[in-house]
Parts: C-alpha cells; structure tokens; sequence
C-alpha cells in the first residue's frame, strides 16, 4: 500500500499491519477494539482527505522496538546506531551533541517509529524532537569540537549555559505566597500565579517530559536547574486557593502533566468536589504531550482510573480539560494518537490544542531565506480542519517564548501575521484559533490583531488576552510596523515613549518583589 495515496477501504489485516507498525502492546490494542477509538470510517476518512500528513500506513517495519524511551547522549547514540544499522545517516552529530549536552535529550520508541524515515528530513515529529544543524552557534560548536577531553567540553557547556534564558517574562515573580494560620510565611515553590482567573502547578510528579521538545520553554525545569519549579505539598494549593477567590481555573503542567499518578491526582481534585470553601474552582486542566509522544499511557489500563477521576470532577460541574501542543497534523495521524484523543473524549474530557508555531516544523522558509507564506499557512489550515475532525478545540497560536535557541525557530511577526490572516479566513468559523497570535511576556500574553494606518503610518495592533491586571484587556495599543523583528515585547510603541502599561507594570513588579522580600526577612527574624 502506497502511504501516501488514497484508499478504498480498510481491513482487519490493514489494522494489524497499523499497529505492529507502531509498536503497540497488546493492552492498548484491546483498549483500541474494546472502546472502539480506531472506526475505519473515520481513519479512511483522516487518511484520504490529507495523505500527504497521514502515517497510518507508513511502509517498512518499525526500526525502534526495545527500549520505551531514549534519553540524554547515550540515547541518542543508541538511536544513531539503530539507524545507521538501516542505513540511515543523519550527519551533524558534533551539533547535535552539542545541543543535546546544554539542554538535553529525550524521545520515546513512539515518536520515534511515528518518524518517516525514508522522508526524515521533511517529517515534523523529526524536526521537534531532534537537535538540529544551526541551532547552536557555529563558534560554539567549533569550541565544543575541538575540546579534546571531557573536562574541557563540559567548560565549554557550562560556559554557554549562562548564557541561556531559562526563565522568560520574569516568572520567578510569579511564584504565589501566603501568611498562614500560625503566621508563617508560606512560598508555593511550584506554583505560578501570574493571570487571576488561573494557577499553574508544576508538580513533583510532573517533573520530566515524555520526549523532549527542541525549542522547549522550560529548559530549567527538565534540565533539573537550581531554580526550577517543583510542588511538592498538595495542601499549600487549596489553601492558596481559599484566599484568592478570583481563581477558577488550575493547571497542572510540568514538564509534562501527564506524568501525574492517579494517587497525586486525587489529593488535588477531592477537596475541590468536597470542600464549599472551593466552590469557586470551576475547570482542572491538564497540561501534556502525552497524545504525541506516548499515547500507550492514555490507553493503557493504568489509566484508566485517572479517567475516572476526571469524569467524577465533569459529574460534580467542574470541566475537565487536556490541554495538547499540536502543531502540525501529522504528529497526530497516527492509530495511537487518534485512539488517545478518542479515548479521552469518550471520558467527557475537553480537549483543546495550544499551537506553537515553530520554524522547520509549523513555519517554513523559501530557497531565498524568505518565509514562505502559502506553504506555512496550508499546514496550520490542514491542522485546524484535522483538529475540527477529531473534536479537538483549537485554542491558540503563538508565538516562540525568547528561550533556548530563539533565533532558529522564530520568524518576523509581520509574515507570522500575515498567514495568521490566510488560516483566519481559510478556515470555517468553528474551526478557527480561538483567539489571534500571542506571545507571552512579564507584562502578560499580548495578542497581535493584525496591522491598519494611522495618519498615513503602518502599525501592529495589539491588545492582551491576559495580563498581570485583567482590565489592560479592554485597552487596543499600537507599535511601529517592522518587518524584521520576531518579539512582541521588543516592539516600539507608535507615537508614544512607552506603552500604555508600562508605569503600572514596573509598579506591579516592585511590589511583588519587595512585598515577597519584606515577608522572607520577617519570617527569618522570626526563626531566629
């Protein structure tokens, strides 16, 4: 069967052929024909309406058998042998390494075998999980080249580690505190509290990822930082949350927040079914690249009390929300995933996708350097009709965080504009991005409306979707119209010295800080 053309039928033995493809357990097939989460009807239907993304019938054998996960260089290595054994050469491997010793390594036998090898270099899954050529700086890479022990390479990591910025928009400010009963300062060291209708948790179990994203937004906490975010009492957050009222969404996230164990999960949703004090809680999201990089999890039986969980908070009128990062379609047609989204779905869960775009893998450049606006708008078209198909809600696209190797996967915001634009129009209205472009800074998540003129001058409109104080949404501002830069946050104000929100940000921040350092000492003299 040709992978890539369309196909008449599909039979019990094209199924078997699928999954022995992919690698997946006998348990996850029952799941699979139990529940009924691969139709033919609907995999035809996927398949023949976007061949060119599907991987429901790639061809040859699955290279990636043993081992569920590949981590760190020792990893990598083992994959490029496994490669190299199927005559398979990816090259660059003193750059990737490189990569892979400053921010890490992982990716699960799935993504893997979801990788067209005969087409690697085009495929996305590929793309995202694989440190690439040019990513690091080619002086950089010269100096980790040509170290001649490993003492030496690791001064060289260590050297441009400091360089890197594992923490954009000034999050540390955003870690919630309180005063407890016994007048004790209180630090919630895994939490984040930064927008008022929501708290993030990163949780002590949801520490690491499945794989691995190459332009991942938190280095820090998969590469172990000092400073990384870590929630270790559950108790800290109900009562953080019955003094702030304003909250009626949780996020558990991570890393990967599909890593959350059934026992964890629990001691955080009992008290917001149980407790009146919590009333005010009114959505539980879930944060995870588990449909992608491990959809076995989702399947498996494991799981499927979780599930039970999250359909006992539906049942007691608390929405229930698996928040994926889907940026191409590809990285979802696949039986594994399809059956994951489906399973999830069947439970009363809420799936909705936050959508990176991300160039080499969502965004694509032409042979004159030139970002190439038809073919970068067709994948998220494809993407956004493949999303309606599968029931999934298409939150957001946004831009890349300035983290990590920023430069290689960001592009100028007036051609990210203008196929946001194209998707805009090209798709029906329910399959639509729910809101426009956005990018992420310590002032909040600014969304980019697209450009007008003003008294003969081109400019970006903008206006908040989220900020440090809600009523900035109701304000629209405008910047100077440029056609090179690719951060929101960098952009001039048009007309003005600064932005609207600047004096009461800076005032914001200040606060926050000192407020936060004053109750810190009064804690330590208290200790003493």
């Amino acid at each position: 069967m040709n992978p890539y053309k369309s196909i008449k039928s599909i039979e019990p033995s094209d199924l078997l052929r699928m999954f022995e493809r992919y690698q997946l357990s006998s348990e996850s097939i029952k799941t699979i024909e139990d529940e009924n989460l691969l139709p033919p009807g609907l995999i035809k239907r996927l398949h023949n309406a976007y061949p060119q993304h599907s991987g429901f019938f790639l061809e040859g054998e699955a290279l990636f058998r043993d081992k569920s996960h590949y981590s760190g260089i020792k990893g990598f290595r083992e994959i490029i042998q496994r490669l190299s054994e199927n005559s398979i050469e990816i090259g660059h491997l003193t750059d990737r390494e490189f990569f892979i010793d400053v921010y890490r390594f992982l990716a699960t036998k799935y993504v893997l075998n979801t990788i067209d090898w005969n087409n690697f270099e085009n495929d996305s899954n590929y793309q995202l999980v694989f440190p690439q050529p040019g990513m690091m700086p080619r002086d950089e890479v010269q100096k980790y080249a040509v170290a001649k022990t490993d003492k030496e390479r690791r001064k060289v990591v260590d050297a441009y580690m400091q360089k890197t910025n594992p923490h954009d928009g000034k999050q540390k400010l955003n870690k919630p505190w309180y005063i407890n009963n016994e007048g004790q300062l209180e630090i919630l060291e895994g939490s984040q509290h930064k927008y008022p209708p929501i708290k993030l948790i990163l949780d002590k179990t949801t520490q690491t990822c499945f794989s691995f994203c190459t332009y991942c937004f938190r280095h820090a906490q998969v590469r172990g930082d000092e400073d990384m975010f870590v929630q270790c009492e559950v108790s800290q957050v109900h009562e953080y949350l019955k003094r702030h009222k304003e909250i009626s969404d949780i996020l558990i996230t991570g890393g990967d927040g599909g890593y959350i164990t059934f026992q964890r999960l629990e001691e955080y949703i009992l008290p917001l079914i149980e407790d009146p004090e919590l009333l005010h809680i009114r959505t539980v999201r879930i944060g995870s690249r588990a449909i992608n990089f491990q959809p076995e999890l989702l399947l498996s039986d494991q799981f499927k009390p979780i599930l039970g969980l999250l359909q006992k908070l539906i049942d007691h009128g608390i929405q229930a929300v698996w928040v994926a990062h889907i940026s191409t379609a590809h990285e979802i047609l696949n039986p594994g995933s399809v059956a994951a989204i489906r399973r999830l779905k069947k439970y009363g869960v809420t799936v909705k996708s936050q959508s990176p775009i991300m160039n080499h893998i969502s965004l694509f450049y032409d042979e004159n350097g030139k970002v190439d606006i038809d073919r970068s708008a067709q994948n998220w078209i494809d993407l956004g009709n493949v999303l309606g198909m599968l029931g999934i809600g298409f939150h957001s696209m946004y831009c890349a965080r300035p983290t990590g190797e920023h430069h290689y996967f960001t592009a100028p915001l007036a051609d990210i504009s203008k196929i946001f634009t194209k998707v805009y129009r090209s798709l029906s209205s329910v399959n639509r991005p729910s809101r426009y472009i956005t990018m992420t800074s310590s002032a909040g998540k600014t969304s980019l409306l697209g450009t007008a003129e003003i008294n003969g001058a081109k400019v970006f409109v903008l206006k908040f979707n989220e900020a440090r104080n809600m009523e900035w949404m109701d304000t629209t501002f405008f910047a100077k119209y440029d056609e090179k830069e690719n951060t929101i946050e960098k952009l001039i104000p048009f007309n003005s010295d600064k932005y609207f929100y600047e004096d009461e940000l800076e005032e914001i921040e200040t606060q926050l800080s000192k407020a936060l350092e004053k109750e810190m000492k009064l804690a330590e003299s208290h200790d003493q």
